[in-house]
């Protein structure tokens, strides 16, 4: 398996994965609505107690996991103005320092989801409704933290080839 099929393997998992936490909340909030509305007819449960504990763990962990993908196809907000101005050979340099800018600050980001994970997983902190450890929201935005990195890591990689006129990753296939 080639680093991009590994890298692309990796984001696109994380991505499906991360989509379907979010379908899972919105509908776990559509139930709690509707139990909510449904109480003063005395039909159904009523809401989920904790609804905002799940919510705010689950896109948390979600935004997290959208992170490598959205990094392997480029896709984050970028000031491209002067982009069609520059050769081609700027702006492989300008990715270059765009791609190491971004794994210092996505190895950064995992570094410190996992010291406020070890630090609320030590103190055993609890969500105040369902009373949830804490760190369970830490420790699934850090898989997404780590995959981001990772993913950042091969887009150096990626750019630093396009460089030094290397073919690109992507466009490898194997025989």
């Amino acid at each position: 398996m080639t680093l991009y099929k590994f890298a692309e393997a990796l984001a696109r998992w994380m991505a499906l994965l991360s989509g379907l936490v979010l379908l899972v909340v919105v509908a776990l909030t559509c139930v709690s609505i509707a139990g909510r509305a449904l109480l003063p007819l005395d039909i159904g449960v009523g809401p989920i107690k904790g609804i905002y504990d799940l919510t705010e763990i689950g896109v948390g962990a979600a935004i997290f996991g959208f992170l490598p993908w959205c990094q392997l196809q480029r896709s984050h907000a970028a000031v491209d103005l002067f982009q069609p101005v520059f050769g081609g050979a700027l702006n492989r340099v300008l990715n270059v320092i765009v791609d190491l800018g971004m794994l210092i600050a996505a190895v950064l980001i995992a570094w410190r989801l996992y010291l406020g994970m070890t630090d609320k997983l030590r103190y055993g902190e609890t969500t105040f409704i369902m009373q949830l450890p804490v760190w369970w929201g830490y420790a699934a935005s850090l898989v997404g933290a780590v995959a981001f990195a990772l993913v950042t890591a091969f887009c150096l990689i990626r750019s630093l080839r396009a460089l030094t006129g290397q073919p690109d990753p992507t466009e490898e296939t194997t025989a």
